[in-house]
């Protein structure tokens, strides 16, 4: 290996070198060491070694074929998020890769009372793309013990552009997990389903033993004024991504897995620890190799760090990269209440005094003249420059399921009661402008048993348990039903701001009681006049309604884009605990505009 100027190091090897596996020896002063290739594509058990691997036998059959799902805007995304092992772990899921890739490429699998499990509930969900939380080589598995049931999230970096071992069938051979990556990429891809990767670029599980630093000492990471690793990921250390090298390796780590893998989106562990400048450029670069790529993230740390707040990827400087959403916590917390407090109720769970905040959310964190931003949770302020910098959840791997909050907030009541409040959870989700997000099993009542952070709990706690979609079949058939609304209506995914200003208007309302109307064929809708009431009540509720003859798809019990009554005059009675939504009908029966 020769040295070369700016610090390069270069060295040839002749002859077919795929599947040899290589370190890096280094010797600095009078010490010597090993250290893996932070670059390296492949690796062996466990990550120890790299890999020289020629990527292109790695391809599944027909792999150049498949085209990857690109929507007009980030808005037409129903973005569902998962776990690799709890997609197919619970012993009844009928798939036979438990805990694997290969799971994602069986079809025709049953649960109890034959319930459709693994990739055909996907398919028949309607989501437009799958969020795997970390899929990366992380340390916290013993990928040589397959045997061995272990757990983890994932958020415990090692190797950035290696797939886990664990994973695998195979976790000893490097090309193995590649391939096998792909071919669940691929089998998603050909049913119009795109892949969302969850990356850890501000923090690495080691600190002063981890290769990045081994190999630059004090480089990679913020330090403290006493030499110190800065901790704002809460995880022992966080990456200095200002630095051109730390930069360079975050921007060409994404890139590669957008090209290699045909990765579709990326969503960013603590983006608030990434610089303003490191997002901007890894939009450009993705907007050169993946057009259509998302990117979303949570805009806040972990703690405190070293980065000015001003020069951060908080969501408070969202107008400064354009094209990159963040997660609403307002909203999240307005819905179901503070994540934090499991005895804190939200709007749906009976709070009153919440309305700006579900309001927040239902505009994507727009500026929008009728909410009124003193109330509002956390943002006193809109930071979205535009519906599509906005992402709106009430549920995600972290913090209880939203079951799991209503058992702890409403669990006196029945439950039919909370399945009722769950139900209107959802329907405020799916019908916000913004970026609709869903964590896995959310559609059958997902419980982790009131376990609030389940990074490292078994897998009887975190599996989908596919008996609960038998079980609550209704509530999986009523979110397939909003999903399929949203899709089939471009009213409640409008572009720009402007447009949300100009068709989307509140009623005047008591609390716990959310109304607006959608109106003039809100962006280019085929219904002229959509009407969306949300009753957090626990009594039935008249509303006002203009004068006219209106067609219900969503009440209570059922959604979708039937007919499924009709309401004459200028009032309504809204059930209890409900969602309803109604349309026009004259332009119900209308042929689309435009045609």
């Amino acid at each position: 290996m020769a040295r070369e100027t700016g610090g390069i190091w270069r060295a040839a090897v002749a002859g077919d070198c795929h599947g040899l596996y290589y370190n890096y020896g280094v010797t600095r002063q009078d010490t010597s060491f090993e250290v893996v290739d932070p670059y390296a594509r492949a690796a062996g058990v466990n990550g120890e070694r790299g890999m020289v691997v020629d990527l292109g036998r790695t391809n599944p059959v027909g792999w150049e074929k498949v085209k990857r799902p690109v929507l007009p805007d980030p808005v037409d995304a129903i973005i569902y998020e998962l776990h690799v092992r709890d997609f197919s772990t619970y012993p009844h899921s009928g798939i036979e890769h438990q805990g694997k890739f290969l799971a994602f490429t069986e079809t025709g699998t049953r649960g109890p009372q034959g319930v459709r499990t693994g990739l055909d509930h996907l398919v028949d969900l309607g989501i437009t793309h799958l969020h795997f939380l970390p899929i990366f080589d992380y340390a916290s598995v013993d990928e040589a013990e397959q045997e061995q049931p272990q757990f983890n999230w994932g958020y415990d970096p090692k190797n950035y552009n290696v797939p886990e071992g664990s994973y695998a069938t195979d976790p000893f051979n490097g090309a193995v997990r590649i391939r096998e990556l792909k071919a669940a990429i691929q089998s998603l891809h050909e049913r119009g389903i795109g892949v969302i990767m969850d990356v850890v670029y501000n923090h690495t599980f080691n600190s002063w033993d981890s290769c990045l630093n081994r190999l630059v000492p004090g480089y990679y990471y913020r330090m403290n004024s006493d030499r110190s690793f800065a901790n704002g990921s809460g995880c022992g250390n966080e990456l200095a991504s200002e630095r051109p090298m730390v930069r360079k390796l975050i921007i060409d780590s994404v890139c590669y897995w957008a090209q290699e893998y045909w990765v579709d989106g990326f969503r960013f562990d603590l983006m608030g620890l990434h610089d303003l400048e490191t997002m901007r450029q890894i939009r450009s670069a993705l907007d050169r190799v993946a057009p259509g790529c998302i990117i979303y993230g949570e805009g806040w740390t972990g703690g405190p760090s070293p980065l000015p707040a001003g020069q951060a990827a908080l969501k408070g400087n969202a107008r400064q990269v354009p094209g990159i959403a963040f997660f609403n916590d307002s909203a999240r917390d307005g819905i179901k209440g503070d994540v934090f407090n499991r005895r804190e109720a939200g709007f749906v769970n009976g709070q009153a005094g919440l309305e700006e905040s579900v309001k927040f959310g239902i505009t994507a964190a727009t500026r929008h003249p009728q909410v009124n931003y003193e109330r509002v949770n956390y943002d006193h302020q809109p930071w979205a420059e535009a519906p599509n910098q906005a992402v709106i959840y009430c549920e995600a791997h972290d913090n209880l399921t939203l079951w799991d909050k209503l058992v702890a907030t409403n669990g006196e009541e029945s439950e039919e009661q909370r399945i009722r409040r769950h139900k209107l959870g959802g329907a405020i989700v799916l019908t916000s402008q913004g970026i609709p997000f869903l964590h896995a099993g959310q559609e059958f009542l997902r419980t982790k048993g009131g376990n609030a952070n389940s990074y490292l709990a078994p897998d009887q706690v975190n599996w989908l348990d596919w008996a609960r979609k038998a079980r609550y079949h209704e509530v999986y058939a009523y979110y397939q039903g909003l999903i399929r609304l949203r899709k089939a209506h471009p009213a409640f995914r409008m572009r720009h701001t402007e447009q949300i200003q100009a068709h989307l208007h509140f009623m005047d309302l008591p609390s716990q009681l959310v109304g607006y109307t959608l109106d003039q064929h809100a962006n280019g809708d085929p219904w002229r006049v959509i009407i969306v009431l949300f009753n957090a009540r626990t009594t039935p509720t008249a509303m006002a309604l203009p004068a006219n003859e209106w067609v219900v798809v969503v009440d209570s019990r059922q959604a979708g884009t039937k007919a499924l009554g009709y309401i004459n005059g200028s009032q309504v009675e809204v059930e209890p605990l409900s969602a309803l939504i109604l349309v026009d009908r004259e332009s119900f029966r209308s042929p689309p505009v435009g045609r």
